[in-house]
């Protein structure tokens, strides 16, 4: 029985290969495309639930395929896991930062694909598993309406995530309390993920990003892990 829909955009034949059958062996339907125009397209038409997103791609390079899902209310909520030969994290916060969900460096193993794969799809609405705390939190200037996927500080609303979402949440529902980062991970990203706490300090990094002046309301605790500001309580 077939799972769940699955769009992959990748332009190097092998890893889309790779992809797709390991894929195909855990019962997801994949559509497979080559380059960022096709996807984007095929994104609109087929609206699946999951997008592996390669960062390089010929033609309309990943970032604008993603900014431009992500920019559209119709598309806006599909998971997008972008996929980079590069591991260096301004190209992983660039693409967090405009709204992708979660990321995988090349080289990976098939397993570390088809777990990534599963968390997404586990995470399921941004109102489950909020911890027992209530949906909108107020912390000064900033509010955050997890229930409508809404975020606001001084007015302005952020675009954030449904990870960063679900990330800035828990922090302000917790001001003063320090979270190491295998907390976090397995509130925020889920306890099934293959990941490290590099993956934790980057989404804080494009969070931080986002909030900007105000990106000192998330504080880290070295050699701990992150708080939000108690002050702004």
């Amino acid at each position: 029985m077939v799972k769940s829909k699955i769009l992959v955009i990748e332009d190097e034949p092998d890893i889309l290969e790779v992809m797709q059958y390991n894929l195909e062996r855990e019962g997801h339907k994949v559509v497979a495309c080559r380059d960022g125009e096709q996807g984007l397209s095929r994104i609109r038409t087929d609206n699946p639930d999951v997008v592996i997103l390669d960062l390089m791609l010929p033609g309309m390079d990943g970032v604008e395929v993603c900014r431009q899902v992500k920019s559209d209310p119709v598309t806006r909520a599909i998971p997008i896991i972008m996929v980079t030969a590069k591991s260096e994290e301004s190209d992983i916060v660039l693409g967090l930062g405009i709204g992708a969900d979660d990321y995988i460096t090349k080289p990976f193993s098939p397993r570390e694909l088809v777990a990534r794969v599963k968390v997404v799809l586990r995470r399921g609405p941004l109102r489950e598993d909020s911890g027992g705390v209530n949906d909108r939190v107020v912390r000064g200037s900033l509010t955050i309406d997890l229930g409508r996927h809404e975020a606001r500080v001084d007015d302005r609303a952020l675009p954030l995530t449904p990870t960063e979402m679900r990330l800035l949440h828990f922090l302000a529902s917790h001001p003063g309390r320090v979270f190491p980062r295998a907390h976090l991970l397995s509130r925020v990203i889920g306890e099934d993920a293959v990941v490290t706490d590099r993956n934790i300090d980057v989404h804080v990094r494009a969070l931080r990003q986002k909030l900007g002046e105000h990106q000192s309301l998330i504080e880290t605790v070295r050699g701990v892990g992150y708080r939000f500001a108690e002050a702004a309580r």
